[in-house]
Formats: structure tokens, C-alpha cells, sequence
């Protein structure tokens, strides 16, 4: 059979998605690909890569990269690929935007529930052989304020859940139309400040630019009300979409003063986070190492996607979720 294309697939794919590019006539090469060898050329020769988050495509990589056609992102963000470089080079970026969004959504709800039920501090004095039943007293999420920070399809899958639970919704999204936003039954602040100042519980939902930068910063935590409805619920801050977007030292303080009551975190400023991260030790944290969309049902949808989005960009036609469409 002829090949088509070369693919380098850097970081994992689903065995399924893997047969569909080759079915589709081109060969698969899979294996991760240090920096200092893709600096040197290594992807010379490839058609298209696939990555995930750990392969970081800066400029200088994608001018070592002459023979590229087509970057594929197996999932949502892709603030680990240099979208301008790409597209002065004449290369497709493409992304796979809604394989994952059910797995971050349950996951974020269930941070929410573990942060205010105590979970993850229950469990750890458990195995440390202490019964602290009297100090696990939680709150419910019902008839409280959750504010999220971006409302698109993650945070709307988010606000449906929440609001069974019995949550009133409210949501920042600068480029939202206001029209979605009523559509969700959810309150569209026009500021930032105004969300900090309504919700005690806030949920991030939004890429990481310079605009969203440490967007969550200390002023902003102290506005947060800490009560509702009568009830001392206290504070809480979940982040399941990227690091960067919460200051880390300035959360951190604030769960040490007690202006925060809880904070659940999938994703850091500096990933792997280790022991290093001072966050991890605070007795309110938990948090989880980038796992958003690790189910097998996301893995397998992402890797689908993926592989029709870069097969359609091979053969030059205009993928539904080409990132960096201006180029063309």
C-alpha cells in the first residue's frame, strides 16, 4: 500500500485511533520525542503530529519542522503549541475540543463535593488512624452561588449538573452572547469582580492567556462572601481547566488566613507538581495531577476525533476545528 503520510504521535493514542489513521493509508509513528531532538529536526520527514500536553511545540521547533503540514492536539487546550509560528509556517493547528468535556465535568463536580463534604481530609485521617467525625461537618451545594469563569461547553455542563444539586448559577465570560447565558439559566456578570463578590464557590472554566493570567488573585478571594442563605459556608475555588489562571501564592495565604475554606485542583502553574508545592501540604487543599480527561471514554473519543480532524487536514480540506484558520 502506498503511504499517504507520515503521522508522529508523540505522546499516547487509543489503539483505535491509531488503526484509523492507517486504515486511512498512513503510517503511524509513535514514541516520545525529546526537546533537544525536536530542536534538532526530528519531525523532518513527518506530514503531521499528534500531541497531547507533554510535547511543547515553540517556534524554533516548528522552524526545525520544514516538512509539517498538520499539528493535531488530542484535546481542548493548546497553549503548548506556538499557534503563530505555526501559521506563518502554512501549518494546520487542530484541536479536539469536545471528547473531554463530560470527564472534566464530572470530575469538576466531584471536587466540589469532596472539597465541602471533606472527603480527601476525612480519608487521609482515616489512614492515620484518627476518627474525626465531629470535625467533618460540611455544607451542601444546594441553594448556593456557583460562579463559573468561562461559559462554554464545560462550565454549561457544569452548571447543568449544578443546578439539579440545587446550585444558583452565575457565570463571567466576556465574549459570551448574553442570549447563552439566559438560555443555561445562569446571571451574566458584566465584571469579574461582581462574580467574586456574589459566589462562594467559583469554578474555572477558561484558557490561559495573558488576559486570564493570574486572574484569580488575592483581592479578588477576599471579596468572596463566605456565607449564604444564612449559613457560614465558607469559600471555594475549583480549577479543572489550567494552571496559571489561579495565583498559587496568593491562594495558598488565603486558605492560611482562612479567607478560602477549600481548594481542589487539577492543573498547576508548574506541572508535575510535587512536594516542591507548598499548596499540596495545606490541610483544605486536594487536588488531583491532570487527569480531567483520563477516562477511557474520553481517551477514546479524543483519539478519534483527532485522527478525522488531521486525516480531513491531510488531505486538504478545512477541519471543523482548525484552531488557527486565519492562515488559509
Amino acid at each position: 500500500m502506498h503511504i499517504m503520510a507520515r503521522i508522529a504521535v508523540t505522546d499516547g493514542m487509543a489503539p483505535g485511533a491509531v488503526s484509523r489513521l492507517e486504515k486511512a493509508g498512513h503510517e503511524v509513528v509513535q514514541g516520545f520525542i525529546e526537546k533537544s531532538d525536536l530542536l534538532n529536526g526530528a519531525l523532518d520527514g513527518f506530514d503531521a503530529i499528534i500531541v497531547r500536553s507533554a510535547t511543547k511545540l515553540s517556534s524554533e521547533i516548528i522552524a526545525a519542522s520544514s516538512s509539517l503540514k498538520v499539528i493535531g492536539r488530542a484535546g481542548v487546550g493548546v497553549d503548548n503549541i506556538d499557534l503563530k509560528a505555526a501559521g506563518s509556517a502554512g501549518i494546520m493547528v487542530v484541536n479536539a475540543p469536545n471528547a473531554s468535556t463530560q470527564s472534566v465535568v464530572e470530575l469538576t463536580i466531584g471536587h466540589l463535593l469532596s472539597s465541602l463534604r471533606h472527603v480527601a481530609k476525612a480519608d487521609r485521617g482515616l489512614r492515620e488512624g484518627k476518627w474525626e467525625k465531629k470535625q467533618m461537618k460540611g455544607t451542601e451545594l444546594s441553594g448556593k452561588c456557583l460562579g463559573l469563569i468561562g461559559f462554554g461547553r464545560i462550565a454549561q455542563g457544569v452548571a447543568k449538573v449544578a443546578k439539579t444539586l440545587g446550585m444558583e448559577i452565575h457565570t463571567y465570560d466576556p465574549y459570551l452572547p448574553p442570549k447563552v447565558a439566559k438560555s443555561q439559566g445562569a446571571y451574566l456578570h458584566k465584571k469579574v469582580d461582581s462574580l467574586f463578590q456574589t459566589c462562594t464557590h467559583i469554578s474555572i472554566h477558561c484558557n490561559l492567556t495573558e488576559e486570564t493570567h493570574h486572574l484569580v488573585n488575592e483581592k479578588r478571594m477576599k471579596m468572596m462572601p463566605g456565607k449564604q442563605g444564612g449559613i457560614a459556608c465558607g469559600n471555594h475555588i475549583v480549577n479543572c481547566a489550567r494552571g496559571g489562571i489561579i495565583d498559587e501564592d496568593a491562594l495558598l495565604s488565603s486558605l492560611e488566613s482562612g479567607i478560602i475554606t477549600s481548594a481542589a485542583l487539577d492543573v498547576f502553574e508548574v506541572e508535575p507538581a510535587t512536594g516542591n508545592n507548598k499548596l499540596i501540604q495545606h490541610e483544605n487543599f486536594h487536588g488531583t495531577p491532570h487527569i480531567g480527561a483520563a477516562t477511557m471514554e474520553a481517551q477514546r473519543r479524543v483519539g478519534l476525533d483527532i485522527a478525522d480532524a488531521v486525516i480531513l487536514g491531510l488531505s486538504g480540506k478545512k477541519p471543523k476545528t482548525l484552531v488557527n484558520g486565519s492562515f488559509l
